[in-house]
């Protein structure tokens, strides 16, 4: 890892890590400078009116994510193959009135998304261990201020009932996310994540891989979360907006209200060797040209100086919260034509990344939008501590979610209709468990090379949820999906390894041969 030519920050500590340290860190000026990026979106404007500069734009993204052009191939370097940040702010300026340009933008992003992860679909579901917050970010049912809220921090059992419901529904990949307060600690969180990883489910299933979304920490207590937490995988932390007076005005008081902290710990996580980031925008507090490409300058500048770009991008969009007073009245709110051109430009501008799109979208716009650059969708969501367990039990939830979901179907009506639409399920883990993380895996992705590992994995994946967890209807669809697709594996040893595998599923107990 390259040093990052920053200045010497004092991370002064919190609540949840209380740990004071000082670091070699970049100011947020030089991670995304705000100046520039308002200057790029307002000098293209004129050729974002052009289609032909557009359709050039849009024509130069596929070329270089499909490896066309010569400099990308030799460099293997995502932004290389992506665009540069006039581009993009030049595709986020033009309103694709033209239908023939805008069915363009769409069709191409689906193709890059298709060249580098095929036609699978990653799979999980959301675990929040505790609601008890200190923040005061204004559109967020969890925030210190509303007294509404019933506050809750699971105890290992009840986390246990949590698991065993997921892993019952046939759930193998989880993001575990809580809030941020003294009453409910870091190592209370770093417990629980290997409560989840020790619980043994139906069929002896277990969750193969646990991603997190937690408060700012450390280096030394991220060390701790990649040394002690057991499955680990990506380390998620959201900007929200990369505004910064739009984020001061919508986190008022808390440790997230510090933005240079906030900003900077993809940083220390890459610093404390926890090397798969994800990162996101809460599109609806500020203009969403801006924070987009504030994004890709983020993801860009993570690339540029640690050799690590973000693993997800994560794309939600504020949805009606408890008592969250900017979650039911959205400063900058984007409409459905405008959130279609986000993802797409974002599968342009970032090609290798997966990106993920939550159950706060309906079911219609999660279709549509699999097919603008999505890889990787929630399903089955619960965002209130406990709720798995409880909707189980009674059919419904406590008022302690996070915000309105708005596809509420399971697990198994989702992959029902995602082989409906064509692609396959998976729930794959092999990255992970292999080692193909971090820079090793942004190896594979920039090259596409890491479609030789999707597919037949998906498919194995698939076949396990098929033989102990599937629904009549899916089972017999689904079949036919995992007979169809292992023909396609190009590579002859690759595919009779995968039907050995999957044979092995369908007549012992064996479970989690991944490649």
């Amino acid at each position: 890892m390259q040093p990052v030519n920053g200045q010497t920050f004092t991370f002064k500590g919190s609540w949840w890590s209380p740990e004071r340290e000082n670091v070699e860190l970049p100011t947020a000026q030089n991670i995304v400078n705000q100046a520039e990026i308002a200057t790029l979106l307002t000098e293209t404007k004129q050729q974002a009116r052009d289609p032909k500069i557009v359709s050039d734009i849009i024509d130069k993204a596929f070329e270089n994510a499909t490896l066309k052009n010569v400099k990308a191939c030799e460099l293997k370097d995502e932004f290389v193959q992506g665009l540069s940040l006039k581009d993009v702010a030049t595709l986020l300026n033009c309103d694709f009135k033209d239908p023939s340009l805008r069915q363009k933008l769409y069709d191409t992003a689906f193709a890059i998304k298709n060249r580098i992860y095929g036609n699978r679909i990653v799979l999980f579901a959301p675990i929040y261990t505790a609601n008890y917050c200190s923040n005061s970010c204004t559109y967020c049912g969890f925030r210190g201020a509303n007294a509404e809220l019933d506050r809750v921090a699971l105890t290992d059992d009840q986390l246990r009932q949590e698991v065993q419901t997921m892993l019952g529904d046939g759930h193998k990949r989880t993001l575990m996310l809580c809030g941020e307060h003294p009453r409910y600690s870091f190592d209370q969180f770093l417990n629980h994540v290997n409560v989840v990883a020790d619980h043994k489910g139906p069929k002896n299933s277990e969750m193969r891989r646990i991603n997190v979304e937690i408060p700012p920490l450390s280096v030394s207590d991220l060390k701790r979360l990649k040394n002690e937490g057991r499955k680990v995988g990506t380390y998620i932390t959201f900007q929200e907006t990369y505004h910064e007076p739009s984020y001061k005005k919508f986190h008022q008081s808390g440790p997230k209200a510090n933005y240079q902290n906030r900003l900077s710990v993809m940083h220390r996580s890459l610093k404390a060797g926890l090397d798969d980031i994800g990162i996101g925008v809460l599109y609806g507090l500020y203009d969403y040209k801006f924070d987009t490409l504030a994004m890709v300058a983020h993801a860009q500048h993570l690339n540029d100086t640690v050799g690590v770009g973000p693993h997800t991008i994560s794309v939600p969009r504020i949805k009606p919260a408890n008592n969250a007073p900017t979650s039911q009245n959205v400063p900058n709110p984007v409409n459905d034509e405008e959130f279609k051109k986000i993802v797409a430009v974002l599968r342009l501008a970032v090609p290798y990344t997966g990106m993920i799109l939550s159950t706060r979208e309906s079911i219609e716009m999660r279709n549509d939008l699999l097919k603008m650059g999505i890889s990787q969708l929630s399903a089955g969501s619960c965002t209130d501590p406990g709720g798995y367990a409880k909707k189980a039990k009674e059919g419904s939830h406590q008022h302690t979610e996070q915000f309105e979901l708005a596809d509420e179907r399971s697990l198994d009506q989702i992959i029902l209709g995602l082989i409906e639409d064509g692609f396959v399920p998976s729930q794959c883990t092999s990255c992970y468990g292999l080692g193909r993380t971090g820079e090793v895996f942004m190896n594979w992705a920039k090259t596409g090379d890491i479609q030789n590992y999707c597919l037949p994995n998906g498919l194995i994946t698939l076949q396990e949820y098929l033989q102990d967890f599937a629904g009549k209807e899916v089972k017999q669809k689904g079949q036919k999906v995992v007979s169809e697709y292992v023909e396609k594996i190009e590579n002859e040893v690759r595919k009779d390894q995968t039907k050995k595998v999957i044979n092995e599923i369908k007549t012992t107990s064996k479970r989690g041969q991944l490649f």
